[in-house]
């Protein structure tokens, strides 16, 4: 009988990787010439990229070295099952190894998350569990606590990358020295995003050990809690947070750049077209907040950024022009949206807003003073570039509601509220706008990702009358 069993591995001095565990980190190191070139940049710019990871990501990293510490301490046995919170680049390296050491993983995402990435995890074999990302940490809905609770009912591992001290220790032991290496140890400062902290808190803590003057800078979406913020509302994926993670270490970080999410998608695009070099929005934070640094750097200072992944994750949302044109972020003409805006009553604010909490009485007087027929219903307010829409109210509606029961003047708005209404960019065509109000109230305006103001029919109507009078008086 032939002997089909595989042979012993021999690899007889060729370059073949044992397994693809083996191609995790160094990563290459890459000048970014042009941009420097174009914002006067003289000191040395320079990019970690971790796109060469075999997951496309920084998470390759801790994903390996929380595992095999799991396996070492007989927390993860045999055939096990993986549950993990991810916004994508963490489980798709839990997926890797999980593929080559026979584990299941099941991984619980938000619906920030691009398709792209919930499409990636289950085309390893992971199972994914969408949650709702408007929902706060300690909501049984939360995707923290949807994951500890399928922990619990599949008795499987969760490696919790926010509090596992082997997330930034993987860095500690190949970021860090990778960096230094290859910069020769002339490195003077690393900028990098913060999430769950285990890039910049672990490379950083390397770093200054081989030398305490080297600046380690934090790239922080301007509404997350370590630029000081409430951790809500952002765009940006994979950065940022609305608590603080174990590995979070202020002592060690020598200061916190705040960028809001249109600096860092339209850096991300900027980057991509300029250097050739694809990243994603996360990316963009942390080359945003880097250029600050490098323009005032001296001409000897070399700056190294961390790019954590690419933007091939991020195609149906920062590379997506309708995305882009929807949130505020792109201008698609120059008659727009923004335009009806512009001929409105200057004395009615931009945003005209009620809180959940406020009593329905206080909806109907804001509506009855200001002329107005429909509020959004926001949480983070003020002022108004905090908000985050929970729904909207229309005086039929609370007509409605106080015909049927004259003692809801009183109750709470988040009780009566509606739908959100639907959302427009500043830079969109006119156009849509009258197409879109033949079956909605009203839309709320979004410009940088934010609600900038909510606009009518009466708005739209008031904005062609002008430029009819306008024509007519020309005439």
């Amino acid at each position: 009988m032939t002997d089909t069993s595989i042979p012993a591995w021999d690899a007889d001095g060729m370059d073949i990787a044992e397994s693809i565990l083996d191609l995790i980190g160094q990563t290459p190191m890459v000048r970014m010439k042009r941009v420097s070139e174009e914002h006067g940049i003289r000191c040395t710019l320079a990019m970690k990229h971790e796109v060469t990871n075999p997951g496309g990501s920084s998470k390759d990293r801790p994903a390996l070295e929380m595992i095999l510490a799991a396996e070492a301490s007989g927390e993860l046995q045999p055939g096990g099952t993986i549950v993990e919170p991810t916004s994508g680049n963490t489980g798709v390296g839990l997926a890797i190894v999980a593929a080559q050491r026979g584990y299941k993983c099941v991984f619980v995402m938000t619906n920030k998350a691009g398709k792209e990435k919930v499409d990636l995890l289950r085309a390893y074999g992971a199972e994914v569990v969408v949650c709702d990302v408007a929902v706060a940490p300690e909501d049984p809905n939360s995707y923290y606590s949807v994951a500890e609770r399928l922990t619990q009912e599949r008795g499987a591992f969760r490696p919790n990358q926010y509090a596992n001290p082997h997330n930034p220790a993987a860095h500690t032991k190949t970021t860090g020295p990778e960096i230094w290496e290859q910069t020769k140890g002339r490195i003077t400062h690393f900028i990098a995003g913060a999430g769950t902290c285990g890039s910049l808190t672990g490379a950083g803590r390397y770093l200054k050990s081989m030398n305490p003057d080297i600046k380690i800078i934090a790239a922080d979406p301007e509404k997350s809690v370590f630029s000081g913020g409430s951790g809500r509302p952002y765009l940006v994926e994979g950065v940022g947070e609305d608590f603080f993670p174990a590995a979070y270490d202020g002592d060690l970080w020598d200061e916190v750049i705040p960028i809001s999410d249109e600096e860092s998608f339209l850096m991300a695009r900027y980057v991509s077209e300029t250097e050739g070099i694809l990243i994603g929005g996360s990316g963009g934070t942390a080359v945003a907040a880097a250029l600050k640094v490098a323009k005032d750097a001296d001409d000897d200072a070399v700056v190294v950024v961390f790019n954590p992944d690419s933007g091939r994750g991020y195609l149906s949302t920062v590379f997506n022009e309708n995305w882009m044109m929807n949130f505020g972020f792109l201008k698609e003409c120059d008659q727009c949206v923004g335009a009806v805006l512009d001929t409105r009553n200057a004395s009615i604010e931009n945003l005209l807003y009620v809180n959940p909490s406020a009593p329905v009485s206080e909806a109907i007087e804001i509506m009855r003073s200001n002329g107005v027929s429909q509020l959004p219903v926001c949480k983070n307010t003020p002022p108004f570039a905090n908000a985050e829409v929970a729904g909207a109210v229309d005086e039929l509606q609370l007509m409605d509601v106080i015909h049927r029961d004259p003692g809801a003047m009183g109750t709470a708005v988040e009780k009566v509220m509606g739908a959100k209404l639907p959302t427009i960019g500043v830079g969109q065509k006119v156009e849509l706008a009258v197409e879109m109000l033949e079956t909605a109230p009203a839309l709320l305006v979004l410009s940088g990702g934010q609600p900038l103001s909510v606009l009518t029919r009466t708005d739209l109507l008031s904005y062609f009358t002008a430029i009819a009078e306008d024509a007519h008086n020309r005439d």
